[in-house]
């Protein structure tokens, strides 16, 4: 088993860490109250954003990795753990978006519907993954995984406005998208 140290134990809202007589014990119950705090609900977040269980699984448990990586520099993990399930979901949709250009000039061509419905085919996560990244993380964050725009702001290194104009600007960017689906 390895140990986890940090500077000092850190207790967060919903951990209860009892008189143990090492950091390294405070450390060790701490991160196992955060995994089964929010494993399954970061999973879920993922899971609905790219549509496939295990890539969502994988997803979540990258971003555990990374916060064990960070655990003594990180105040409040959930909203640590969605920027960072966001990070690895934008660079999964980056990397998808550069294998379909590369297949199109060897001339390998992705299976396509001839005639695509809109109405079907077009998702809320299709038109959020047409975004802009500094629109489209800000949007995962605030209205996918649920977190207030301070907490938003703070995770981004932004002020709290310029994530409400970016939010005011991914509704309106989205409203369009979504518009001609109608």
């Amino acid at each position: 088993m390895t140990a986890i140290a940090a500077p000092s134990p850190r207790i967060w809202k919903g951990a209860s860490v009892p008189v143990i007589g090492s950091v390294v014990d405070a450390d060790e119950y701490a991160v196992r109250e955060v995994y089964q705090a929010y494993y399954g609900q970061l999973a879920g977040w993922a899971a609905r954003l790219v549509g496939d269980r295990d890539l969502a699984h994988d997803v979540a448990t990258e971003a555990f990795v990374r916060l064990l990586n960070h655990w003594g520099e990180v105040a409040e993990p959930r909203p640590w753990l969605y920027t960072a399930a966001a990070n690895i979901i934008r660079d999964h949709w980056r990397k998808r978006g550069r294998e379909q250009i590369a297949y199109g000039k060897v001339g390998h061509q992705l299976e396509v519907a001839q005639d695509p419905d809109l109405a079907r085919d077009l998702s809320v996560r299709s038109a959020v993954q047409q975004l802009p990244d500094r629109l489209r993380v800000a949007v995962m964050l605030h209205y996918f995984a649920d977190l207030p725009v301070a907490q938003v702001a703070a995770q981004m290194g932004k002020s709290e406005g310029a994530i409400k104009r970016d939010l005011w600007d991914a509704r309106k960017r989205l409203a369009t998208i979504l518009e001609g689906a109608r």
